[in-house]
C-alpha cells in the first residue's frame, strides 16, 4: 500500500503505470466530468469518477482485488479509509467475482486508518484488504479510483 498526497508525488518512486495514474489525477478536472467509467489504455487501465456519500465503517465490507490493483484518491469532501494486509485470515462474506475482480470478506484483521482529505491518495494491491468512504457521519465524496490490471506493473 501507498498513501500520499497529489501535491507531493515523486514520480521516481513509482512503476510507470502508477506515474501515469497519478499524472492523470493530478492533471485532470474532475469538476467537469460526470460520474462514470472511463478508459484510458482500454481494460488495462480505466477510471471510474464516483459521487459517494460516506457512511459508518459497520456499514462497509473489506475487499480485496486480484487482478487489478487500485489508485483511490480523494477529490473532495473528507472519508476515512480501512487498510490491512491480507494474511488469508478474513472470513469471506462475499466470494470472489471474477467479472468484477472483487472479493468481500466481513472484517479485516489489524485494519487501520487512513484519515483523507482531498488530494489524497492511496494504492492498493491485491495483497491490501481495503474500504473506503468510512466516515462518522454521512457526507458527500468525490472519489476517483484508477483501475490498474496488475499485468501492466
Amino acid at each position: 500500500m501507498i498513501f500520499g498526497h497529489i501535491a507531493k508525488v515523486n514520480p521516481k518512486q513509482y512503476p510507470q503505470a502508477i506515474r501515469f495514474a497519478l499524472d492523470y489525477l493530478a492533471k485532470t478536472d474532475f469538476d467537469s466530468m460526470e460520474a462514470g467509467r472511463y478508459p484510458l489504455k482500454g481494460d488495462k487501465i480505466y477510471v471510474q469518477v464516483l459521487d459517494l456519500e460516506t457512511k459508518p465503517k459497520a456499514e462497509y465490507l473489506p475487499e480485496v482485488h486480484r487482478n487489478y490493483l487500485d489508485v483511490q484518491y480523494l477529490h473532495s469532501g473528507t472519508e476515512i479509509m480501512g487498510v490491512s494486509t491480507d494474511l488469508g485470515n478474513n472470513a469471506v462474506a462475499v466470494e470472489y467475482n471474477p467479472e468484477r475482480d472483487i472479493l468481500y470478506y466481513a472484517e479485516a484483521e489489524n485494519e487501520q486508518e487512513l484519515h483523507c482529505q482531498p488530494g489524497n491518495f492511496a494504492v492498493f494491491f491485491p495483497e491490501d484488504a481495503h474500504r473506503a468512504a468510512i466516515y462518522n457521519g454521512s457526507e458527500k465524496i468525490r472519489k476517483i479510483v484508477v483501475k490498474i490490471a496488475m499485468s501492466e506493473i
